[in-house]
Parts: structure tokens; sequence; C-alpha cells
């Protein structure tokens, strides 16, 4: 008897791509599978065809061939049949979406399951970035039940090993050729059962709580620092280990100072008389210090004065960033008479060597332009 034609197998065109046979293959998979028509003999060999086909045509080698000579490509050198490690590659992609847990999933001992991890927001000030803090929380969470100790079971009674799986939380059946991992209906894959649930948390050996907890937050941390708290998430499913939780810091804006890791960048404005002459200001770092920033003769808007150490501190670290004041020469307003005939005086004096930025710039726009 003559081999069906692999694409009509699949049902797919010559043109198909490898994702496109995929899809169409664990599609006719999951109709056919053997554990879905016990004992059906054409059921069984109708897989075994789709798998074949589905083996020939993922291979690029073998496709080429298979579109050249058909099926007798592979008659001289022994088939491919559905046997192969190929097989079993392409078996377990579709075993998850067949079956849910039949692969790749962890047991269950006794019942006991590892509590879930919390994640808990924590908004700071700069200045409390910067000094560092003690927080105190107050997060809900579920914590061992007390009355049944975690165990699920009503006080005096305790849980009872299901005799479906014999404790083991999974079964095992053969159908055909393949043998099929399932986790315990009677359990769920406990392994145990109870049959007096404890009525202060209904069996799930859990209540939820709201917990007070004090976390301490190291000078220098930054917006988006995590903090792990180990062993102070959930509570386990029946007695099992508890979960961690995670303090994720978010660090506000500040009105003032802009922050770029351990640097600090600030901008004040100055005088145009101050910024021409030179001078001191003071500045207030984040620490509340005050700073003396010397400012040169001559100083332009947009310059950077660096003040050493007045930054953040490195977090777990004995450094300290630095302050950048930024200038911006202010442009005097509401002039009186007396102030603008001054001004006027002192532009008819300026000169090249006064405004070397702008007597320049017009001497090559001059250049350039010819006028």
């Amino acid at each position: 008897m003559s081999k069906r034609d692999y694409y009509e197998i699949l049902g797919v065109t010559k043109t198909a791509t490898d994702t496109e046979m995929k899809i169409a293959f664990r599609k006719a998979a999951m109709q056919c599978h053997p554990d879905r028509h016990p004992g059906d003999k054409e059921a069984e060999a109708r897989f075994k065809e789709l798998n074949e086909a589905y083996q020939c045509l993922t291979d690029a080698q073998k496709r080429g061939a298979y579109d050249r000579f058909g099926h007798a490509a592979f008659e001289q050198g022994g088939g491919f049949g559905g046997g192969g490690e190929g097989f079993g590659a392409s078996m377990a992609d579709i075993f998850e979406d067949l079956f849910g847990d039949v692969m790749g999933r962890k047991s269950r001992s006794g019942g006991r399951e590892r509590g879930a991890d919390i994640r808990h927001g924590l908004e700071l000030t700069l200045e409390e970035a910067y000094h560092g803090k003690t927080a105190a929380l107050k997060i809900p969470t579920s914590a061992t039940c007390e009355p049944c100790a975690g165990t699920g079971a009503k006080k005096g009674s305790k849980p009872k090993t299901c005799t479906t799986c014999a404790g083991h939380g999974r079964v095992r059946a053969q159908q055909g050729f393949f043998a099929i991992e399932r986790t315990c209906p009677t359990c769920q894959g406990r392994g145990e059962v109870i049959e007096n649930p404890c009525p202060s948390c209904g069996g799930s050996g859990r209540r939820t709580v709201e917990r007070a907890l004090s976390v301490n937050v190291p000078p220098g941390v930054e917006d988006g620092t995590r903090i792990r708290l180990s062993g102070e998430g959930e509570a386990g499913m029946r007695g099992g280990p508890p979960g961690d939780l995670y303090i994720f810091l978010s660090v506000k804006p500040h009105a003032f100072f802009q922050r770029d890791g351990a640097d600090l960048f600030c901008r004040v404005p100055i005088s145009m008389t101050r910024a021409a002459l030179g001078g001191e200001i003071r500045v207030n770092a984040v620490d509340g210090t005050e700073c003396k920033v010397k400012i040169p003769e001559g100083t332009q808007s947009g310059r950077q004065i660096k003040v050493k150490g007045k930054g953040m501190p490195v977090l777990r670290g004995r450094d300290q960033g630095d302050l950048h004041v930024q200038i911006s020469v202010e442009t005097p307003q509401n002039l009186t008479k007396r102030q603008r005939e001054l001004l006027v005086e002192f532009e008819e004096e300026a000169s090249h060597h006064t405004h070397p930025e702008a007597m320049g710039f017009l001497a090559r726009m001059k250049e350039l332009f010819g006028k």
C-alpha cells in the first residue's frame, strides 16, 4: 500500500513554513492521540503517520529530498519512522499542550509548598535616601494557622496518606505504548488528604493577617533599589517554608536637586553684575549644610561649578558624590532710569575684550555673508 503525501497528512501546502507545520501538527495530534482513543488501533496508526510526516518536513535536508524524490528518497536508506529520537523530541513539544502537567513540573512532597513572595513599595524623599531610615511597615500577608500549626487538619486529627497515589502525589497510567504520569486527582498532588479540616483556615493551613515589620534602609539607596527580607513572605501551604518579602524603593523628585547616581545637580540664578565681577554665593546641600561656591570673574550662563563631596553617599561604600552647581545668569528687568543710563554707558564702552563671544560671532557672520 502506497504512503500518503506528507503535506496532505499534515494538512498544509508545499510552501508552508515550519511554524505553520508545527501548528497543524499540534492541532491534528490532539485529535488522534492514543490517550484520547484508548484501544483504537486506527488512531494509533494515524498518530504514527502524522509524526513521521512532521519529522520529515521540519528537517531541511529531509524535506528537500522529499520534495525532489518523494517517498523514494528514503526507501534505500531506511525510513525514519515513528520510533526514533526525533519522535521523543517532537512529542515533548506537545505534551504540555495536551496534558498540562505531564512534563516539566515539580512533584510535591507531603503537600508542603513554599509560600509566595510578596512585593511591597516604599517611597522615600531624597533627604531620607541620603541619611537612610528605619521604616515601619504594615503588610497584609498569609501566616501559618496557629490552631492547626499549618497542617490544615482540625486540632486532634492529622492528614492521612492518600490511598490513590500512596502519598506520592502523582499517578501513572499505561495507555498503548505511552506511560503517562499525572497529578493525583484525589489529593491534587499533595500526597495527603484531610478528612477533618481546621475550622479556622478551612484546611489550607494559612490565614490572612496584617504583619508589622521594620526595615532598615541604608544611606545612598537609589530609585528602584530592591531590599529582600528572607522568610517574610507568605506562609507555605501545609507547613511549607515561607516566601520572601521584596521592598522596592522609589525616591520622590526633589524641588531643587536632580540626581545622577551619587552626584547631585542644581541650578542657581545669579545677577549679571555678580557673574561679571565674580564673588561668592552660598548654596545649601542635601544634608542641610551650607556650601560656599566661588564665582569666577566673567562666569557665563550654563557654567557648572563642582563642590566636592556634597553629593549622595555611595551605597555600601565610603565614597561620596559631588554637588554640581549650574550657574544661570539673570538679565535685569524693570530698570530704573539711572540703571538704564548706566547700562547704555556700559554698552557704549563695550569692546571685543568685554564681549569676546558676541563680537567674534558678528565678525564671522560678516566674513561669511560679506555684509
